[in-house]
């Protein structure tokens, strides 16, 4: 190689780099564009989900509690065959009904205070016993009195 070809290589090389470069700086200012476009998506859908789309006992339910009404729903209210669709026995599925039309009257209840529904919903969900539940709720209510 001579060094007209090397000069001209180098020529060449230093206007691919610059071309490359070019390229780079628009793919990142492209990526930032999506970027953005994405962020200002996932906040609309921040807004509507927080919006008062839904009613607040069903936003109290867990994604399980969902799926149960949705197969209750589309069984026709039939319990039998919720239980089939469980395999699991008739009092099974009556005792999770039951358990999830408490859930959702505790969340209808609006005179309650947060945390003594806080407490009701984690003794219907058997995350604490009903006895520690009427303990803390009593105690809660004691204190709340005494501080008036």
């Amino acid at each position: 190689m001579n060094i007209i070809s090397t000069v001209e290589s180098i020529g060449f090389m230093k206007n691919l780099s610059s071309n490359i470069a070019l390229t780079l700086i628009k793919l990142n200012d492209i990526l930032n564009n999506v970027k953005n476009n994405n962020d200002n998506i996932l906040n609309k859908i921040k807004e509507v989900i927080s919006m008062d789309v839904f009613p607040d006992w069903l936003n109290n339910l867990e994604d399980e509690d969902i799926a149960f009404i949705k197969k209750f729903l589309l069984a026709s209210g039939s319990l039998k065959e919720v239980a089939n669709i469980y395999k699991v026995t008739y009092p099974t599925v009556r005792l999770r009904l039951d358990r999830l039309i408490q859930k959702i009257q505790i969340s209808e209840d609006n005179s309650n205070e947060p945390y003594i529904s806080l407490i009701k919903r984690m003794a219907v969900n058997e995350k604490i016993e009903f006895d520690t539940a009427k303990i803390l709720i009593s105690e809660y209510k004691k204190q709340i009195k005494e501080s008036k």
